[in-house]
């Protein structure tokens, strides 16, 4: 169906709801049999009732779904659904979060333009964004996203866009998003924000200013370790002019039955991650003071380096909390493999709770001076915290710590 297509469900709420209400109701296409259920359309094209039928949906003068790569009514669900979430005007849904981060820059750039970005991000972010785009003739500089001045003094009249995760993974930094997106607008760029470590729930960037905000659905809006996935969302021109045309013609496209398993996680997100911040900030508090733990740092903590930062635009914390171990790489992996309810595992946002070593992991790939300038040390390691009971967890880390 056109991307513009509304729900057809009759009864669908008019009110506006609250967040936790349009995550179970918002969007739904509902078939002849009216199920309950959003259905799993599992189709790759469609049929048209005569020739012109189908010549006009091609035109975009008549509604109606062409192909699952363009669109889908399970998919389709899911955008809709998200977009409501996120406080977007549209979404287009992507086979896995990397496809959303690298569809929302190559969707807005082209060679001889220029991207700025904060320094700490995701290793593969950081592929796309230092090797990948330059291949196509797209520059980029990496700030520290805590400095406004180097925002500033980054760019340059070709600059088109700014990227950030904030939380930043692994090291939780927490960027000023309002602050930054007055920059770009400024200097008439846009701001792209991958908003994943603090889920819509605790974070909403394009309220604070950003242009684009993408997540990877993989983590906590799947939230059960099932299904890859991801979403970019904006505004309804800006997914137009810079998303819909090159989703479309590449087909980076989100699978339907992976589509109905997010729809399905969407309904219990509020419930786990209120848990598991929850848990988290207790699990937090349980290890500052530990001996063997050199740094400890989590979002909803008064000592994390941007406390102000994040009392201004973050609801809550997150579910990840990331801490150093003395005694480097030896004694990380002496933890990790002593924990018996923690599993070992570089995903997040699982109801299982997971650890992961990033020097060797996640961000292996990039050299040893730039991990010791994100702060990631040998003793890094990064906890996503799940829905087992908080005081398990703790007394988990507690035995492996004294163990190590």
């Amino acid at each position: 169906m056109s991307s513009d297509s509304k729900s057809s469900d009759s009864k669908s709420p008019q009110r506006q709801f609250r967040p936790e209400t349009r995550l179970v109701h918002h969007g739904i296409l509902r078939s002849q049999f009216a199920e309950t259920s959003e259905a799993l359309f599992l189709t790759q094209g469609y049929v048209y009732e005569n020739a012109a039928q189908a010549e006009a949906r091609f035109k975009g003068e008549s509604p109606g779904f062409q192909y699952s790569r363009f669109a889908n009514p399970t998919v389709r669900m899911f955008e809709t659904r998200m977009a409501d979430f996120e406080g977007a005007e549209d979404g287009r849904a992507t086979a896995t979060g990397m496809a959303a981060v690298t569809l929302a820059l190559m969707g807005q750039v082209k060679a001889g333009d220029h991207i700025v970005s904060s320094r700490a991000l995701f290793g593969s972010c950081l592929y796309v964004v230092e090797e990948l785009l330059p291949r196509f003739g797209v520059t980029s500089t990496l700030v520290d996203g805590t400095d406004l001045s180097q925002w500033k003094n980054a760019v340059r009249p070709n600059t088109k866009t700014f990227f950030m995760e904030t939380p930043a993974n692994p090291t939780l930094e927490v960027v000023d998003i309002a602050a930054v997106a007055k920059i770009a607008h400024d200097a008439g760029a846009t701001l792209t924000v991958d908003n994943v470590f603090s889920t819509p729930l605790w974070q909403s960037p394009l309220t604070l200013g950003a242009d684009c905000v993408v997540y990877s659905t993989t983590k906590h809006i799947d939230g059960q370790g099932r299904c890859l996935g991801g979403i970019v969302l904006g505004s309804a021109k800006f997914i137009q002019d810079n998303i819909h045309n090159l989703h479309r013609q590449t087909g980076p496209s989100m699978s339907p039955f992976n589509a109905w398993v997010m729809l399905k996680g969407l309904e219990t997100l509020p419930l786990r991650v209120r848990q598991q911040t929850d848990s988290a900030g207790k699990v937090a508090d349980a290890l500052a003071a530990h001996p063997k733990i050199s740094r400890l740092i989590y979002p909803g903590r008064a000592d994390h380096p941007q406390a102000d930062v994040i009392k201004r635009q973050m609801k809550g914390g997150s579910n990840l909390v990331a801490f150093e171990v003395k005694g480097g790489k030896t004694a990380a992996f002496a933890v990790q493999d002593a924990l018996q309810v923690v599993r070992i595992s570089n995903n997040l946002g699982d109801a299982k709770s997971l650890i992961t070593h990033p020097a060797t992991t996640t961000h292996q790939r990039i050299t040893a001076q730039a991990r010791a300038d994100l702060g990631i040390t040998d003793g890094f390691l990064r906890l996503s915290v799940g829905l087992e009971h908080a005081d398990d967890i703790i007394e988990d880390l507690s035995i492996a710590l004294e163990k190590a």
